[in-house]
């Protein structure tokens, strides 16, 4: 198995190397390097006390927005007006929050110190955004956070603390993101919580023809609100 070990220079071997998704090691997680990963099809993930990974899996996980189903049960809820959604209003929060919340089957987080400074100085610059899911107390009861680069968007993360509430904000994101006709929703890697959601995997060629078009569209680099 061969894996690449990155030096200074920022630059990815072809994707089509990656071994069971891993493709390189090492580098850092500057803004630019981080940018660069994602036009290419590449990822951050690993665990603390690792060197950094970088991963492309085939196939790719993704969901676009006419493929987007809701349940009926979730358009109850979010009828309800049980939560409160805003966006970037709290994105240290959110990250927080996914890095904190215990998840079934898991026993730690790959959202480390480092992940939460680079991904917090990407959304100073304008391509990382944060869905905040807000209880009638006010309280943050759920969260989601990813990367924007042209009509692509990258999924990181989600949690929640009440229940629906990751569900309704992701939901919000989706019908917003086609809005505004960001198209191209990056899940990485399947979970049953997006397939019910529509998304699909996708050979790794199809998944390049499309995020390499996604990526050449004006990106949405500000702060974002709900319309």
């Amino acid at each position: 198995m061969t894996v690449y070990r990155l030096g200074r220079d920022i630059v990815f071997p072809p994707v089509e190397e990656a071994e069971d998704g891993l493709l390189a090691v090492g580098g850092d997680l500057s803004p630019a390097r981080l940018l660069r990963a994602y036009s290419e099809g590449i990822f951050p993930w690993y665990s603390e006390g690792e060197p950094i990974l970088w991963h492309s899996p085939d196939p790719r996980f993704v969901l676009t927005s006419d493929q987007f189903r809701m349940p009926r049960s979730l358009r109850r809820t979010v009828k309800s007006g049980r939560f409160e959604l805003t966006m970037d209003e709290a994105f240290p929060r959110v990250m927080e929050g996914c890095a904190t919340v215990p998840r079934a089957g898991q026993g730690g987080t790959w959202i480390t110190e480092d992940m939460k400074d680079a991904y917090g100085e990407l959304h100073r610059l304008g391509f990382a955004h944060s869905v905040e899911v807000w209880s009638k107390e006010k309280e943050l009861v759920g969260g989601l956070y990813g990367v924007s680069i042209g009509a692509a968007y990258f999924g990181e993360s989600m949690f929640a603390s009440a229940s629906d509430a990751s569900k309704v904000g992701f939901a919000g994101l989706v019908e917003q993101l086609d809005a505004w006709g960001l198209t191209l929703i990056d899940c990485q890697i399947y979970t049953d919580h997006l397939a019910r959601f529509g998304a699909t995997a996708w050979p790794r060629p199809a998944y390049l023809e499309a995020l390499h078009e996604a990526v050449r569209q004006p990106t949405r680099q500000c702060r974002w609100q709900f319309d």
